[in-house]
C-alpha cells in the first residue's frame, strides 16, 4: 500500500488541519496580547491622569493654606489700612528668591482672595486646578461663580475651556431664554433640560473657527471649519450633543436634499438638524429647515424619541420675520445668530438687553 494515493489523500488534509490549528492558536495569542496591551495602557494613562490631578489639587490646597495664613496675620493688624499690602509685599520679597515667581505679590493676593471666597477647605473640588480657581475667584456674582464651578466639574472642562466659557458669557447667554433658578438647577444636577430653549444659545460664539469677519466665505467653508473644530463646536453647543452626519442626504421621491449638519442630543432625546447661512436669515431658509425637520420626524425618529429640533445659524436675523413665518406654537425651529469673534462684555450685555426687551414686548402683545 506504500505510495497509495489514498494514504496521500488522508495525510494532506490532516497536515493542513494541524497547520490551521497552529495558525488559529497564534491568532488567538496575538488577540490576547493586544487586549492585555490595551488594558495595561488604560491603567497607565488613568494612573498618570490621577497623579497629575493629585498634584494639581495639592497646589490648590497649598494656595488655600497660604491665603488662610496671610488673612489670619492680616487680621492682627486690621487697625492699619495698609497692613495687608505691607504683608504681601514683604512676604513676596522673601519667597520669590527662594521659590520662584509663583509666590509674587499678585499670587499671594490671589491666595488671600481664594481663601476669602472659599473659606471652608472641604468645599474645594479636587477636579479643579489652580488656574480654574484663579479665574473663578474673579467672578463677584456668587450664583454665576457657582454655575461655572459646577459646569467645569460636570463637563471635565480644562482650564482653557473654563476660561473660554466665562469669556464668551455662557451663563448670561443661557439666562436670555431661561430663569436663573432653572440654569443653576441643571448645573446642580437637580433636573435635566426639558426644552430646546434651555440648551440652545443665541448668539452662538464661534471664534475658534478662525474665519475672519472681513473676508467673504461660503457656507461650505463654515461647515468645513466646524468639522475641523468639532470638539470646540460641541463645547459651544452645550450639554448632551453628539455628532451624527455632515451633508445628510434626504431623498424625497425623486428629489435630493442635503442637511448641513445633524446632531443628536441625549438629554432632549431627539435629533438636531442644523442649517448654516452666511448671510441674513430669510423666510425661505426657515421653510427649508422646517421641511428637513418634518422629514426626520416622519422617517428617522423612533417612537420613544422626542420631535426633531431645527437650528438655523445665520449672521443676522429679524426676530419679527422669524415669529411671523413660524406657527405660534412653534417649539421645533430655532434661529440663532453666530459671531466669528469673541464679543466684548459690553457688546454681549447690549445684545442680551435687546433680546430681553423683545421678549417683554412679545409678552405684552400676547
Amino acid at each position: 500500500m506504500t505510495g497509495s494515493p489514498y494514504i496521500c489523500r488522508f495525510f494532506v488534509p490532516l497536515c493542513s488541519s494541524r497547520a490551521q490549528m497552529k495558525q488559529d492558536n497564534q491568532s488567538s495569542q496575538v488577540r490576547q496580547i493586544d487586549t492585555l496591551y490595551s488594558d495595561v495602557c488604560k491603567i497607565i494613562e488613568t494612573s498618570r491622569k490621577n497623579a497629575v490631578r493629585s498634584v494639581d489639587f495639592c497646589r490648590v490646597q497649598m494656595y488655600w493654606h497660604l491665603g488662610q495664613r496671610i488673612f489670619e496675620e492680616e487680621q492682627q493688624g486690621k487697625d492699619r489700612a495698609d497692613y495687608g499690602a505691607y504683608l504681601t509685599k514683604s512676604l513676596a520679597k522673601l519667597l520669590e528668591p527662594e521659590y520662584g515667581s509663583g509666590f509674587g505679590v499678585r499670587q499671594l493676593e490671589q491666595a488671600r482672595q481664594f481663601y476669602r471666597t472659599y473659606p471652608i477647605a472641604n468645599t474645594l473640588r479636587s477636579q479643579l486646578n489652580w488656574s480654574q480657581y484663579r479665574r473663578l475667584i474673579q467672578i463677584s456674582d456668587s450664583d454665576k461663580r457657582e454655575y461655572y464651578e459646577l459646569e467645569s466639574v460636570n463637563n471635565s472642562w480644562t482650564a482653557r475651556e473654563t476660561e473660554r466659557q466665562i469669556n464668551s458669557m455662557l451663563y448670561e447667554r443661557l439666562l436670555m431664554s431661561n430663569d436663573k433658578e432653572s440654569v443653576l438647577a441643571v448645573a446642580r444636577k437637580e433636573r435635566i433640560p426639558e426644552s430646546p430653549a434651555e440648551i440652545i444659545k443665541d448668539p452662538m460664539v464661534l471664534e475658534f473657527l478662525g474665519l475672519h469677519r472681513e473676508s467673504s466665505y461660503y457656507e461650505k467653508d463654515l461647515e468645513s471649519a466646524i468639522i475641523t473644530h468639532l470638539t470646540d463646536f460641541l463645547l459651544e453647543m452645550g450639554k448632551g450633543f453628539s455628532f451624527v452626519a455632515r451633508q445628510k442626504r434626504l431623498l424625497i421621491e425623486d428629489d435630493e436634499f442635503f442637511a448641513d449638519l445633524v446632531f443628536y442630543n441625549r438629554l432632549l432625546r431627539c435629533h438636531v438638524v442644523i442649517e448654516l447661512k452666511t448671510g441674513k436669515l430669510t423666510h425661505q431658509d426657515l421653510g427649508q429647515l422646517q421641511m428637513y425637520v418634518n422629514y426626520y420626524d416622519r422617517n428617522e425618529k423612533l417612537p420613544d424619541e422626542n420631535p426633531t429640533i431645527g437650528i438655523l445659524l445665520c449672521t443676522e436675523k429679524n426676530d419679527t420675520v422669524v415669529r411671523m413665518t413660524l406657527p405660534e406654537d412653534n417649539h421645533s425651529i430655532h434661529a440663532s445668530e453666530y459671531k466669528l469673534y469673541l464679543p466684548s462684555s459690553e457688546q454681549l450685555i447690549d445684545e442680551i438687553n435687546e433680546v430681553k426687551k423683545f421678549a417683554q414686548n412679545k409678552k405684552k402683545e400676547d
